[in-house]
């Protein structure tokens, strides 16, 4: 029977089929998976408790459809929202390496998914969300936006999109601990994951900091388990350890 249900956001991503993957194990848990487009995966296609929703795009509009196809299959609370969109580089952008390199197009597309878009979904879903049963909202977010701990520069268009990011789901956590006490928000540094994003920059990554897909998935899994809904945000990386801000 299904008690509960899990949202994922993005879920085309190689995190968020592992994510998906290892929920639907789970006798009491569905899944609404939504993403612009589903390839094949190891998720049980003739699994009635597994729910897809195809949005055109992430402008305003389509979020606020996607939305009320939620509640259509949202039958049992959701407990668990994962919001994995994000980019890094794509054929056009690429991370800057030196001032020169700053580029107005793509500091604005980058800022557009990886902090604009996650805050409407969570603007979008936060009246379906609060009441009583306890909701953990999760955002992909990245060790380089944490201020104090950029050490090395460089990637401006990523670091500010990502410290943007984190600002706005602080905040927005200040303000749900006022009128959503049900809702727990957490910003997540998944580590070095062997994904398209982190494809260009492996080189230097040592072997046993390149995480598998699976292996992230579960350790996520664990810490939004263990982490309380204590009206406030956290800043955890893969390991569960904070970050600063």
């Amino acid at each position: 029977m299904i008690t509960q249900q899990t949202l994922i956001i993005g879920a085309n991503s190689d995190i968020a089929k592992a994510i998906a993957i290892q929920t639907q194990n789970s006798s009491t848990t569905g899944l609404i998976l939504i993403s612009r487009a589903f390839d094949s995966t190891n998720i049980d296609s003739e699994n009635t408790a597994v729910n897809r929703i195809t949005i055109k795009d992430y402008q305003i509009e389509s979020i606020d459809k996607a939305i009320k196809e939620v509640a259509i299959f949202a039958e049992a609370p959701i407990t668990r929202v994962f919001i994995c969109n994000g980019i890094l580089h794509n054929k056009n952008i690429k991370p800057e390496k030196r001032l020169e390199e700053f580029n107005t197009e793509s500091f604005n597309q980058v800022m557009t998914v990886n902090a604009l878009t996650p805050m409407l979904w969570i603007q979008q879903l936060t009246p379906m969300l609060t009441g009583k049963t306890p909701c953990k909202i999760i955002a992909f977010s990245a060790r380089v936006g944490s201020i104090s701990d950029n050490s090395l520069g460089g990637w401006y268009s990523y670091r500010a999109s990502k410290a943007a990011l984190n600002m706005m789901l602080k905040t927005a956590a200040i303000e749900l601990a006022r009128r959503a006490k049900n809702i727990k928000i957490i910003s997540f540094h998944p580590g070095t994951t062997d994904t398209p994003l982190s494809k260009p920059f492996q080189g230097n990554v040592p072997a046993d900091k390149l995480f598998t897909c699976e292996f992230v998935a579960k350790q996520l899994l664990d810490i939004v388990e263990a982490t309380p809904v204590n009206q406030t945000a956290s800043y955890l990386d893969w390991q569960g350890k904070s970050i600063g801000w």
